[in-house]
């Protein structure tokens, strides 16, 4: 199996493996969202209608808006409204009363036909539409001469007239139709009379018309109306006395205290399992766009998904449906970490994920998301590089007072919240964003020694100046120390340059050469002018060794110092695998056969550097050391000896493990050339001070030129 197959292999199971986590971690928060209020101790598996069984008590104190109750209250002032009916309209009136007339006139007609029988008129009368008479009615029609029947006509139309100038609507029918035979007059038999009511009686229809949006309009505003309705209870009051019968004020009560279990679940476990698949595929999304530029091991996610599930564990077990715990629990301090120890999005985007499902179903859930999310990514943008003590105190008061900004703006038009609990709501904000920044400094600490990384505070805390190795370098090997701070200012200028670690590159630049402490005149930094080199005394095998062992000495000095990994690893690749030029020049020099010389024996033992910061001290100290050594005299000569540099490693692939690009090189040697050149640049010759008392004053005497560097 070849090298590529092989790590392609490697890779791909690293893939199953994150996916797995993944899964596991997926599973995990599901059951965190479903199990807290099933294994609660607290909760009745009650319906409305049953018995309680024991007196159940307010575990806390709690007020609270009864959607119950203000229900009842909005539909008992809907029903008190009357509906609302349109003002009389004369149109109907109008209409009516020609349509009544239409009808009289095409009873007059078939009177007149004389070619019909008796019986083709009375149907010709049946037939008409909307009029309803008997046959013997209609036949005491037909009998009637035209002077009584023109005095019917004239009647009830005059009849109909009356009746439709009153206000009449769908529950006035009724008695204004009994009423048609008291407007009749009197003059008329009784045959007759019935008569003109049966005629009448069909055209009498309501003229004021029920406005089903007018009433639809009156009753809401008498349900807007109506106030909330408030329930309060405090700690230990009785809410259900044993053997009462659970109403549905009752039940409302006992849910808003989580007292409730659901007999039936079922929406529930869909609900939050839905909601658990739908976060787990925009988790690998976002891992799958992060792999293009970052890269996580699986140590870095198994850890970034138990603190996420202990965290959303501990808050849904906890906290869920209480008041006040809500707000004091740190959340916050959970994204903080991920942004000092990782990077802004996935500290942003872990805290929003967060943030949903530890308000996932409880009460003002909404308002508690936006309390998690927002105070957090502020205190994040606050947080910046971390670098002391005090940002973190700031972070955390940004966090609460962003916390109290979301709670007046939530809290304030809720006519539940009163100022006491604001107060006490904004108190428990305060001590959550100081709890988040104080969590964040032990949590960070704990990362940072699982993954072996470092965190801004630590790379300060180990630069001190006062640091025992440092001091140990100092006084064992001042040039050494000398050249750590040259390299430092120039590696960490160029990792500014290209967005590289900045305070990583100056720290582990800083003590790269720590090692040399041990044998510090075997060193030229180290060695006065004039003397003997020990070099040259020696071996070259022997000398060389000496040389490659600072990187062995250094990195046990720094174990024992308890330097962070990620320093050591500064120490281990600033040479990687090159070897000592000088000693090994010497060796083939001295040997009788050249090829015999074995040139592992003057080989560092590496790795190369394996980032962009470990790349950059090893450039870094190659052209600070070789600068040292040729002192360039012009911009030209300095750009030649940049150049020289960088090729002679690269050719070497001493940074093919380093995602350096070509862009980032010419950035690199451009911020050499800017920083060597305030270090090598001409200065003025001052001349002799001439008094008139004392001897003129002597110049320092010129430097000499500086040795090679055995390095």
């Amino acid at each position: 199996m070849t090298d590529a197959s092989k790590e392609e292999k490697r890779s791909k199971t690293i893939q199953i493996v994150k996916i797995i986590i993944l899964a596991i971690s997926g599973i995990l928060a599901f059951f965190a969202l479903i199990l807290p209020q099933s294994l609660s101790q607290t909760s009745y598996p009650m319906e409305i209608g049953d018995a309680a069984t024991e007196d159940i008590l307010a575990p806390y104190s709690l007020t609270f808006e009864s959607e119950v109750l203000t229900e009842e209250a909005r539909q008992e002032a809907a029903s008190s409204i009357d509906p609302i009916y349109l003002p009389p309209d004369p149109s109907i009136g109008r209409r009516q009363v020609e349509n009544l007339r239409t009808i009289l006139y095409y009873i007059s007609i078939i009177r007149q036909d004389e070619y019909a029988s008796q019986e083709e008129r009375i149907e010709d009368i049946q037939a008409i539409g909307g009029l309803k008479l008997s046959e013997d009615m209609i036949k005491a029609i037909l009998n009637l001469n035209e002077t009584r029947w023109d005095d019917i006509q004239t009647e009830a139309t005059d009849v109909l007239e009356q009746i439709m100038r009153n206000t009449i609507r769908e529950s006035d029918i009724y008695s204004e139709t009994r009423n048609i035979a008291s407007l009749i007059d009197f003059s008329f038999p009784e045959e007759q009379a019935n008569i003109v009511v049966e005629l009448v009686k069909p055209f009498i229809v309501p003229n004021s018309l029920y406005s089903e949006e007018q009433t639809e309009t009156t009753i809401t505003k008498a349900r807007q109306s109506v106030d909330p309705v408030i329930r309060s209870f405090i700690a230990g009051e009785t809410i259900v006395r044993r053997g009462q019968i659970i109403r549905e004020t009752d039940w409302e009560a006992l849910q808003r205290y989580g007292l409730i279990q659901p007999n039936d679940r079922v929406k529930d476990i869909i609900g939050a399992g839905t909601l658990t698949i739908l976060i787990c595929i925009i988790v690998g999304l976002f891992f799958t766009y992060q792999q293009e530029n970052v890269s996580y091991s699986i140590k870095a996610l198994l850890l970034i998904s138990v603190t996420f599930l202990l965290f959303l564990s501990i808050a849904r077990y906890i906290i869920i449906d209480r008041t006040i715990l809500p707000y004091v629990y740190p959340l916050a301090a959970f994204g903080l970490t991920l942004f000092i120890i990782f990077n802004f999005e996935i500290a942003a985007f872990f805290s929003v994920i967060l943030g949903i499902m530890t308000a996932y179903g409880m009460s003002k859930g909404f308002d508690l998301t936006i309390f998690y999310i927002l105070p957090t990514i502020l205190g994040i943008l606050v947080l910046g590089k971390a670098r002391r003590i005090s940002v973190f105190l700031v972070s955390g008061i940004t966090i609460g007072v962003a916390g109290i900004g979301i709670i007046l703006g939530y809290r304030l038009p809720d006519s539940m919240t009163d100022w006491i609990g604001i107060a006490t709501l904004s108190s428990a904000s305060l001590i959550n964003g100081v709890g988040a920044a104080a969590l964040t400094l032990l949590l960070q600490f704990i990362f940072s020694h699982i993954l072996g990384t470092t965190t801004a505070l630590q790379l300060l805390d180990v630069s001190r100046p006062d640091h025992p190795l440092l001091q140990k370098l100092l006084r064992n090997a001042p040039g050494t120390y000398q050249h750590s701070l040259q390299v430092a200012n120039l590696a960490e200028q160029a990792a500014e340059a290209i967005g590289a670690d900045s305070l990583l590159v100056r720290v582990g630049a800083i003590f790269h050469d720590c090692g040399k402490a041990k044998n510090p005149q075997f060193f030229i930094e180290n060695q006065v002018q004039e003397e003997i080199n020990p070099h040259d005394d020696i071996d070259p095998i022997i000398s060389s060794e000496t040389i490659i062992n600072h990187v062995k000495d250094g990195v046990e000095m720094a174990k024992k110092y308890n330097l962070p990994e990620r320093i050591i690893d500064f120490i281990r690749e600033h040479h990687g695998t090159m070897y000592t030029q000088y000693q090994y020049a010497q060796a083939v020099k001295d040997a009788d056969d050249p090829e015999s010389v074995d040139k592992e024996k003057f080989t560092y033992p590496g790795p190369r550097p394996q980032s962009r910061e470990t790349a950059l001290l090893m450039l870094a100290d190659g052209t600070e050391a070789r600068a040292r050594a040729e002192v360039p005299k012009d911009e030209e000569e300095l750009r030649s000896l940049i150049d020289t540099v960088f090729d002679f490693y690269e050719q070497n692939q001493q940074l093919d493990d380093t995602n350096l690009t070509l862009k980032d090189l010419e950035v690199v040697k451009n911020s050499f050339f800017r920083t060597l050149m305030g270090s090598y640049h001409p200065r003025v010759r001052y001349p002799a001070l001439e008094t008139s008392s004392t001897k003129p004053v002597p110049r320092l005497p010129e430097m000499t030129k500086k040795q090679p560097n055995h390095d």
